[in-house]
């Protein structure tokens, strides 16, 4: 388990500043959250860098202290994934301080309904830790015009690692391949001394407690990155479930939202469920090592979740749409990690939310970096950094840029 200074300090802070978890929109699937007191929610971190700290940009040269955020007065909304919700409150609060005009608000609603959002219209952008499909991009289209809204474009904002996150007392550090954990969600392993487990975890005392697999009740992203791992380890997955950001479960009991999932294993004895790295941190359950293509047991780091990122970068496609599950090469890999993405309309209509959410982007993608390292998001590799930071200056209002990348 993860027992790191920067661990600590989130959920330290956490106490300090409490953000509500804001409630779902109507995501796929009925919610069954557990009775009893939810799992904190993460929400505080360390202190934000100041906009003097230098990062790459597109140009890979230039520093944020060359950055002045215009001054315009706008109000942003947006909604999605919970995976990044905590870093998002986080660089909104930070912002006031460089922006004090810009209000954002941004609800953890989960990915498939924060994609509903902003296809609709409802949003100014959109949260997803699942890129658009093609399907969705075809189909989409603006309310106002009817016409397809195809010109979107996928910002990702930072890396975070999805564990497998369990509850047994007395066993604190234990480890699983792919091919365990597929059993235990399809609800062939049942109890926690099936001799899978044992075999991935030589020496290891375990109980014949049962297994109560907790899932996602809504569409989620991290339901996606979690199945799309699944799918990659597991032939039977595959064919029987498959992937997705909702998928039929063949056992368990879902929960709303990471903070949903975290609850239930929280305060069930036996359960197993899958959450963003920071959820497991801030509840102190478990962080387990998963074994990876190269058939190295690793744990979820931010050194780990990198290293899983820069096995995909010669696979990742201009427009920055890609999985990074289970990268074939790479010993210090972490299998189960994933990008969150950012959707915005490539050619927008009100010229101060366009310079407002353009400018508020560039500024969480240059001086958030570090407040999102201190959350356990690993931060973008520096070539998909830059090519996010170019895809600001594509953003344009009636055909005049939005952004202009500082000198």
């Amino acid at each position: 388990m993860i027992t790191t200074p920067k661990r600590w300090l989130a959920l330290v802070l956490m106490l300090v500043l409490i953000v509500p978890v804001l409630a779902a929109c109507g995501g796929s699937g009925t919610a069954d959250t557990p009775t009893n007191a939810p799992a904190a929610a993460p929400t505080a971190a360390a202190a934000a860098p100041t906009a003097a700290a230098a990062a790459p940009t597109a140009a890979g040269s230039a520093a944020t202290g060359s950055f002045k955020a215009r001054d315009v007065t706008a109000k942003l909304t947006g909604s999605g994934a919970s995976f990044p919700d905590p870093i998002y409150q986080k660089w909104i609060k930070d912002y006031k301080a460089v922006a004090s005009n810009v209000e954002i608000n941004y609800q953890s609603v989960g990915s498939g309904q924060g994609r509903k959002d902003f296809f609709g219209g409802v949003t100014d952008f959109g949260g997803s830790d699942k890129f658009a499909s093609n399907n969705e991009l075809k189909a989409a289209t603006d309310p106002t015009t009817g016409t397809l809204k195809t010109d979107v474009l996928h910002i990702p904002t930072v890396l975070g690692a999805v564990v497998a996150t369990y509850n047994l007392p007395g066993v604190s550090k234990l480890q699983f391949s792919g091919e365990t954990l597929a059993g235990i969600f399809l609800g062939t392993i049942t109890s926690w001394n099936d001799p899978k487990i044992a075999a991935d975890n030589p020496g290891v005392t375990l109980p014949d407690t049962e297994i109560v697999v907790a899932h996602r009740s809504d569409g989620s992203g991290t339901t996606s990155i979690f199945t799309n791992y699944l799918s990659s380890v597991s032939p039977e997955w595959k064919s029987k479930v498959g992937a997705g950001d909702t998928v039929q479960w063949p056992v368990g009991q879902g929960g709303e939202k990471n903070p949903g999932v975290a609850a239930i294993v929280q305060q069930t004895e036996g359960a197993i469920g899958y959450v963003e790295l920071i959820y497991a941190a801030a509840n102190n359950l478990p962080e387990p090592a998963i074994k990876n293509a190269a058939g190295k047991y690793v744990a979820p780091t931010l050194e780990s979740v990198s290293a899983a990122a820069q096995g995909f970068l010669a696979k990742t496609p201009d427009d920055l749409r890609v999985n990074i599950v289970n990268p074939p090469e790479g010993e210090n890999a972490y299998p189960i990690a994933g990008y969150t993405w950012v959707l915005v309309a490539k050619e927008q209509k009100d010229e101060a939310k366009a310079q407002a959410l353009t400018d508020f982007l560039y500024w969480a993608l240059t001086s958030g970096s570090e407040s999102a390292k201190a959350l356990n998001y690993a931060p973008l590799p520096d070539e998909i950094r830059e090519k996010a930071i170019a895809k600001l200056g594509q953003i344009s209002v009636n055909g005049k840029p939005a952004f202009t990348m500082p000198k």
